[in-house]
């Protein structure tokens, strides 16, 4: 594959669009965690102002179950039981970016702009202790099951962009793989640069 450079994905509940990354990425062999930035995991309920809300670290498996046992027809009908069960597969709970994420990256791809601003804004709180870069890429994913499905595709080329062997000097190269990437996918994106 490439040179193994380590990826984060990271949407706002650790659910649909970082982990359909997350399944994708891991599937074609990449190294990758997912995270959420919200307080908590929100997923739908049986109406707007109803959502089923779970602290972060909640087994999937836990909420696949509490889901079945509440209304199994409306959440296959939605597809969260399917999402949920493809979550269990991968890891075993959401895990949030503040409290989880103690390692170190390459690239962190957030799915939504405030989870970006968000991310931006710990890493310069954090301080820089290993003077180690990190590009921080937003691409803007609705958070719907089909959006999902084909922003995680264009993450994973972007990912085999950047982690190609023969991108020795990723800081000098990000311009022009944004730049090409983005000439295939209409997303609007951000790039930042932090340190770890």
């Amino acid at each position: 594959m490439g040179l193994g450079r380590n990826f984060a994905v990271v949407c706002a509940s650790n659910q649909n669009r970082s982990m359909e990354a997350h399944h994708v990425l891991t599937k074609c062999g990449f190294k990758v965690k997912s995270y959420g930035t919200g307080s908590a995991v929100r997923l739908p309920g049986p109406s707007l102002d109803r959502p089923n809300i779970y602290p972060f670290g909640t087994p999937y498996d836990y909420m696949f179950k509490d889901l079945h046992e509440k209304d199994v027809k409306l959440y296959k009908q939605n597809g969260l039981l399917d999402m949920l069960d493809r979550n269990r597969k991968i890891k075993l709970a959401p895990e949030q970016w503040y409290t989880e994420a103690n390692e170190t990256f390459d690239v962190i791809i957030t799915c939504e702009e405030r989870c970006f601003d968000a991310i931006c804004e710990d890493l310069t709180d954090r301080g820089e202790h290993k003077n180690r870069p990190v590009h921080i890429i937003n691409i803007d994913i609705k958070d719907n099951h089909e959006d999902a499905m084909l922003g995680g595709r264009a993450i994973l080329q972007l990912a085999q962009m950047i982690d190609n062997e023969q991108v020795t000097d990723l800081d000098e190269a990000i311009p022009g793989i944004l730049q090409e990437w983005q000439e295939k996918y209409k997303y609007e994106i951000l790039h930042s640069i932090a340190y770890f």
